[in-house]
């Protein structure tokens, strides 16, 4: 009856082929423990990271190694590819795209070289996260193998 009252659900797609994982199974505290607010991580199997949603790319770290997309309502993910990948100072990472372009769920942000990061950083599980600054009250997680666009969260 109060339809117009129910939250819209936005889907956050996975950014690159792998495993989902729960947050909280990321060997680093900073994820695991949600400090930078909730999500999902996965294990990467392909060397794209793509947008997880239709948006405003509003932070690419200079060494490459995460990247922020902001909806055009309420909603923005981070995609931090690897742990302590910031030590890297960028090699294995080459940026496709860049801080302030638009882009749709899917488009290439980040290339990386899988075998350089699994041999040089902590580890290549990439958290997915919902900034705590979005407007979100419920998250509907899916732990799976998927593909590069699969679904991986239902926020509302």
């Amino acid at each position: 009856m109060f339809g117009f009252l129910k939250r819209k659900v936005r889907e956050v797609k996975s950014p690159v082929d792998g495993q989902i994982v729960a947050l909280e199974s990321v060997n680093d505290e900073v994820f695991s423990q949600k400090l930078v607010g909730d999500g999902v991580a996965v294990i990467p199997m392909s060397n794209i990271f793509t947008a997880p949603i239709d948006g405003k790319i509003t932070k690419i770290f200079s060494t490459n190694h995460a990247y922020s997309i902001k909806s055009t309502k309420d909603l923005e993910v981070m995609v931090h590819i690897g742990l302590d990948t910031v030590a890297l100072e960028g090699k294995g990472f080459e940026r496709i795209a860049n801080e302030g372009d638009e882009v749709k769920a899917g488009d290439p942000i980040i290339r990386v070289d899988l075998a350089y990061i699994r041999e040089h950083a902590k580890d290549i599980i990439t958290p997915v996260i919902i900034s705590d600054d979005s407007d979100v009250k419920n998250i509907v997680k899916r732990l799976n193998i998927v593909k590069s666009q699969d679904i991986i969260m239902e926020v509302s």
